[in-house]
């Protein structure tokens, strides 16, 4: 095996992949060893590792004997070996780099490896799924071989109760989809009592599909949300309006860029409909609001693309998963906007209580690694945000698929006519097809046109997800036709029916390339797993979106010298190059899409940092009351920067509203502030000396259990008040900083300034409050209506 990984290795990952020999030939000199052992002197190796851990012993060193032992368990449990490649695949886990591994190399069996050595620390080893599905077999299946070997494993799923969600991340490996992790992160820092918390600190994660995870869903932050109790009218009114408006009349829309605007004639109609004079006044902003989300409903989000209905609701579909997004609704009215736009029932609307993007969450775990069958295109990416490395690792047998040169077509419908004239021909021999499209929507149009043809078939979409794995599990079976889209069972094997070899393998066609080349390549690894034949081919058409929303000028200039067949198929020479230079543009735009987002919440991240920070004080300390005292003390300090600014002459300072400020928050006070000859410095001393009094009478009074665990909630109540009014400031700030394109300032640059200015007036608000409810509290003590007991 090692002689065969020397001679097929020759990319770019060669001296990444031929340092790891050495350490596989020591797990593989283990083997006989441990093959001697019982099951319980196999498993007594566990607690040798601990202990040799506690000792400070390096990962590296027991690396190679901890890999032997998880192959010896699975061969006993599960009667699987790990293959040498797979054992590379677990020392790249284990470094916190990303292991490229074609479909049916697997994958879940590399992860057994990192996830054991890493659950040796005891600080936790979290195993992340793209979906529950997989959560659940890879827990039951993988859990297997770590529970044999003395381990813990849990199971974190949506809607479990709290206690068994903290039993599941005790666990020594925990098993679950991304976003539960991301949403229970949430949902810990708005807890009121360190007892609801569920999650331990971060400690390591392996992410399955790490490609899907961190890069597709990147542009979906995860949102927890509440209701505002607005009412639903305002958006049906502005979805009947926006019905009535006309692109380039009313509105412009940049296809390339998705997004929209009122012209002068839009914004007059919306005038006359509501009969007011400026749609931009102050009084008319929630109105304004409303108008912009109904146009982005109508514009921007396609029925059986972006959304299904189902049940009377409305259910976002995940475009690079093609599966629907259980659970997640869009903020700020949009998902109303659409629900006005389909007639439905609108639900209140959700205004942010806690949001994420899954880059930022991803980026606090120490370690982090990842395992997918396509990265490489994306490992710039992938190391500039999360700081790993992406490391082909060698097929255990060679790669014999047959991936056929693209099918290039003038219309939709001649491509579609060529599909089914293709699968007709491949299906009177009965090798399976699985036809891979980009939405809903088109894998219902290709249906019709296979029904016409009178091939029978199977279609597999948001719509049919409870037969996933039904439908998946037959794709490879002799004469079967499958139409999916882009989910095609991601992380489940299509495995190849009796006498299917023969034939040639799984059959793949493509419809459309995808936005980025790895989903395409995804696609092509649905065939020729393990050594299998298989075949693999595109029928691409020039109206398909890629090419409409990012190339209208370079098709404009190709439909001059444009040739064509009978049949509608497009034999200009270049025709390749020209596909595959717009497909390049796409990635880049979606890259800067995704880039802007991050930068975006980076802004939000360092403030949310800061405010989680105050809870978990607030949660853990038992001294709260010195917190209150720590902010009141820095509220003053302010106060005063605030009214004896040094940019100012002493002659201007407003001393008088100083004094009134102070005297709301120090009670009882009297200060004696000179009318000529003082300094900042003075004024502080003289604040000070008489606040030192009031802060030892609070300390001494509030001290007792009782008013400290007031104090607690209060803080936390207060703290939770204003940073989720600081949210909502943050949505409208980024909602209108993408408009001023008029200004020189580099748009970001004035979202992180005012953001900023912003956060640091939220702050001094919530300290001012906090020092407000003070003095009332000691007020009241001091005239007897509360008491001490």
């Amino acid at each position: 095996m090692i002689t065969y990984l020397k001679n097929i290795i020759g990319n770019g990952d060669q001296r990444a992949i031929k340092k790891y020999y050495k350490e596989v030939e020591k797990i593989n000199e283990y083997e006989q060893e441990l093959e001697g052992l019982t099951d319980n002197q196999l498993r007594e190796n566990t607690a040798v590792f601990k202990e040799l851990l506690l000792e400070g012993k390096p990962l590296e060193e027991i690396r190679p004997k901890a890999f032997a032992v998880v192959r010896e368990a699975s061969k006993r449990v599960l009667g699987m070996r790990h293959f040498d490649v797979q054992l590379i695949g677990g020392i790249v886990l284990s470094e916190g780099n990303i292991a490229e591994m074609p479909t049916g190399e697997g994958k879940t069996l590399v992860a057994s490896l990192s996830s054991y050595l890493r659950a040796l620390e005891g600080k936790g080893v979290h195993v992340i799924t793209v979906n529950d599905y997989l959560a659940r077999r890879d827990r039951e299946l993988i859990g297997q071989i770590h529970e044999f070997l003395g381990l813990t494993v849990g199971l974190n799923l949506p809607e479990m109760e709290l206690e068994r969600k903290k039993s599941a991340y005790l666990a020594d490996i925990t098993y679950g989809i991304g976003s539960e992790f991301g949403f229970d992160y949430l949902r810990d820092n708005m807890v009121y009592s360190i007892g609801q918390r569920v999650q331990r600190p971060f400690h390591y994660a392996i992410v399955d599909e790490v490609d899907s995870v961190l890069i597709d869903e990147a542009k979906t932050p995860l949102i927890i949300a509440g209701k505002t109790g607005v009412s639903s009218d305002l958006s049906y009114l502005c979805a009947r309006i926006i019905k009535t408006f006309k692109l380039d009349i009313d509105f412009l829309f940049d296809q390339e860029t998705k997004t929209t605007n009122l012209t002068d004639e839009g914004i007059a109609k919306i005038e006359r409909g509501f009969a007011i004079d400026n749609l931009y006044d102050i009084e008319h902003q929630t109105l304004y609001h409303y108008v912009i989300q109904a146009l982005r409903a109508s514009v921007m989000f396609k029925r059986d693309v972006d959304y299904i209905v189902k049940d009377g609701k409305v259910m976002l579909v995940d475009m690079f998963t093609g599966r629907p997004m259980e659970g997640r609704s869009l903020s700020n009215g949009l998902h109303q906007a659409i629900e006005a736009k389909e007639g439905l029932e609108v639900t209140e609307e959700n205004k942010t209580q806690a949001s994420i993007t899954l880059q930022n969450f991803f980026r606090m775990y120490p370690h982090l690694g990842g395992m997918t069958g396509t990265a490489k295109t994306e490992a710039k990416e992938f190391e500039q945000i999360y700081g790993m490395n992406v490391v082909q690792i060698p097929t255990n047998k060679p790669v014999i698929r047959n991936d056929l040169n693209d099918h290039v077509f003038d219309t939709i419908k001649a491509k579609y006519t060529a599909v089914a004239n293709r699968v007709s021909e491949i299906h009177a021999t009965g090798q399976p097809v699985l036809i891979g499209t980009t939405s809903i929507l088109q894998s219902e149009e290709l249906s019709s046109y296979l029904n016409e043809a009178g091939l029978p078939h199977e279609v597999l979409n948001a719509k049919t997800v409870e037969q996933e794995v039904q439908l998946i599990s037959l794709a490879g079976h002799k004469g079967n036709i499958t139409v999916a889209t882009n989910m095609a069972g991601r992380g489940t094997d299509i495995t190849l029916g009796e006498g299917v070899k023969d034939l040639g393998g799984l059959y793949v066609i493509g419809t459309e390339r995808h936005e980025s080349r790895r989903i395409d390549n995804q696609l092509k690894g649905r065939a020729g797993r393990q050594g299998d034949p298989g075949l693999s081919e595109f029928y691409i058409s020039l109206e398909d979106e890629m090419f409409t929303r990012f190339a209208q000028e370079d098709l404009e200039k190709l439909s001059k010298n444009l040739k064509v067949s009978v049949i509608g198929k497009v034999t200009n020479k270049n025709i390749d190059e020209f596909v595959d230079r717009v497909q390049r543009i796409c990635e880049g735009a979606n890259y800067s899409v995704r880039e802007y987002n991050l930068k975006l919440d980076d802004v939000l991240n360092l403030q949310r940092n800061t405010i989680y920070e105050l809870r978990n004080k607030l949660l853990k300390n038992e001294e709260v009351v010195s917190i209150m005292l720590s902010m009141l003390n820095s509220y003053m300090e302010k106060t005063i920067d605030l009214h004896c600014s040094e940019d100012e002459k002493e002659a201007d300072w407003n001393l008088a509203k100083l004094n009134q400020q102070l005297l709301e928050v120090l009670p009882g006070a009297q200060f004696s502030f000179p009318e000529e000859d003082y300094t900042k410095k003075s004024i502080q001393l003289e604040v000070r000396d008489k606040a030192e009094s009031y802060l030892k009478k609070v300390e001494s009074r509030l001290s007792h259990k009782e008013y400290s665990e007031n104090v607690r909630y209060f803080l936390l109540s207060a703290t939770d008040y204003h940073w989720l009014s600081h949210i909502e400031a943050m949505e409208r700030l980024k909602e209108g900083i993408g408009l001023r394109t008029f200004s020189q300032e580099d748009p970001m640059r004035q979202y992180a300034r005012e953001g900023l200015e912003m956060f640091s007036n939220m702050y001094y608000n919530l300290e001012q409050n906090v020092s407000q409810q003070l003095a009332q509290l000691m007020q009241k003590l001091a005239e007897g209506k509360m008491k001490v007991d």
